[in-house]
């Protein structure tokens, strides 16, 4: 989504988060201000241009991701990481929900270092919440690394596919552990 408050001499950053199933991760920060793009993928893994086939193994490496182009003088990196906590549940390291296996575990992948010392200082912060009891925080902050655009069906699947979109966000139970954890 292009924001309409965007111009070309706009600062743009990257972010890319890894929560699981790259589908309900999409929705959450797209047609928010300075947001100009959220793009499923892949990324972390050790095979050069790898399809989604090939990630679904398990042997890739990659985590599904979604980077996100935004203008961080309309939508801070601080903001963004706000909004991803929620989308996850950082005390499993088996994936996310129903998505098992290394492609689906949470992840934030920072692009530079005020990215990693926001991210740091956030997860630490929700290990101190007490939010999660004395489950430790696992979501693994990590360098950024080549990220890989998915195919073009997995672009955008909320609007796509809406129906099969909520029935596979319903049976995940990602939005009943929302409610449970993260909503006051």
């Amino acid at each position: 989504m292009q924001d309409m408050n965007y111009t070309s001499s706009s600062p743009v950053e990257l972010a890319t988060f890894a929560g699981g199933c790259f589908w309900c991760m999409v929705k959450p920060f797209d047609q928010l201000p300075g947001i100009m793009k959220v793009v499923s993928g892949y990324s972390g893994g050790h095979t050069e241009h790898p399809t989604y086939q090939e990630v679904k193994t398990q042997t890739t490496g990659h985590y599904e991701v979604v980077q996100i182009t935004y203008d961080p003088s309309l939508f801070s990196y601080a903001q963004l990481l706000e909004l991803y906590w929620p989308q996850i549940d950082p005390t499993d390291d088996g994936g996310q929900f129903q998505d098992r296996g290394p492609s689906y575990r949470a992840a934030i992948f920072y692009h530079t270092a005020e990215q990693r010392e926001l991210a740091e200082a956030s997860r630490t912060a929700i290990a101190a919440s007490g939010r999660f009891g004395d489950q430790p925080i696992v979501t693994e902050i990590l360098p950024a690394a080549p990220f890989y655009p998915a195919e073009d069906y997995h672009q955008d699947y909320y609007k796509k596919s809406p129906d099969h979109y909520k029935e596979d966000r319903l049976q995940s139970g990602r939005d009943e552990f929302i409610d449970q954890h993260w909503k006051s």
